[in-house]
């Protein structure tokens, strides 16, 4: 793989001969194109394969959470690279060689900022969600100006509802209400924290599967 500064060319993306130009990490780069391979993929590589097609698919409506809030983003891989590793690496597991999500293991954000304690998350008529957590505003890093964000997932419809920065840390409470076709649906439930200023966040918090009222 080459970089280049703005030459008569200028910066590419996609195909053009036997060379594919793309912009990396703000660089232009350029590589040539890849020979097709004549090998059978092993059945090692075909479950490697559909974890990460199972991996990328899930997060895609995370991706922009991701790229601010996953790990420090510092170094070769993306914030979103590092997410997808993970969740390959340690929040996917194989039942009869078919990979599957573990959802008290995946993680919408990983970060540094102290995270909730003791958060409970309740359901009510109407597809409204509860979360109550308790007072730890003078714990390490926290501080009571720390937005909540609740993030819930519904695999039989394969959909994201994400509600960013609805209260405060020191508010202690928040609530949310689901669309009405979630109702009677079983949803996975996770939190998180970030700063005021969105600089950085907790890791998020998984709070459970629960059924749509």
């Amino acid at each position: 793989m080459a970089t280049f500064n703005k030459g008569i060319l200028g910066g590419f993306s996609g195909k053009v001969g036997t060379v594919v130009g793309a912009n990396w990490r703000g660089k232009d780069v350029m590589r040539s194109l890849p020979k097709p391979s004549q090998k059978e993929p092993t059945e090692k590589q075909l479950l490697q394969q559909a974890k990460f097609k199972l991996a990328v698919a899930f997060l895609q409506p995370l991706k922009t959470i991701q790229s601010q809030y996953f790990g420090s983003g510092s170094g070769v891989k993306s914030r979103v690279n590092m997410a997808t590793s993970y969740t390959i690496n340690e929040a996917t597991q194989v039942v009869a060689g078919v990979p599957e999500l573990v959802y008290n293991k995946v993680l919408i954000t990983k970060g540094e900022l102290t995270g909730f304690q003791n958060a409970i998350l309740s359901t009510q008529a109407g597809g409204f969600l509860e979360l109550e957590w308790e007072d730890n505003s003078t714990q390490g890093n926290a501080s009571p100006t720390d937005e909540v964000s609740l993030v819930s997932y519904c695999k039989d419809l394969n959909d994201f509802q994400i509600f960013e920065s609805i209260v405060m840390r020191s508010d202690l409470i928040a609530g949310v209400t689901l669309p009405s076709f979630c109702t009677g649906k079983s949803v996975e439930v996770w939190a998180f924290l970030n700063t005021e200023k969105r600089t950085f966040a907790s890791n998020s918090f998984y709070l459970g599967e629960h059924t749509v009222l």
